[in-house]
């Protein structure tokens, strides 16, 4: 499993984007490691990221926004940043 972004983990922001994330994927009915094989990440890392103990790179979030079926701004707004 992925070491956590010390400096960031548990941050307020990557709360509420894993949140936002999590939520969006189950909606959708996508597993998690469906989005994370979708993204090309391990799941464990898409797991940290869920959890707000990531701090994904823009292109990540890119990724996963696209995954979703969404642009980031949609996500940025669905988790209220």
């Amino acid at each position: 499993m992925p070491s956590p972004s010390p400096k960031h983990a548990r941050d307020p922001a990557l709360v509420a984007l894993g949140g936002a994330i999590s939520s969006t994927r189950k909606a959708r009915g996508i597993s998690q490691e469906e989005l994370a094989h979708r993204c090309l990440v391990d799941r464990s890392y898409m797991s940290s990221i869920e959890r707000g103990a990531q701090n994904p790179g823009v292109m990540t979030v890119v990724a996963v926004a696209r995954a979703l079926g969404l642009s980031v701004s949609e996500l940025a707004t669905i988790a209220n940043l």
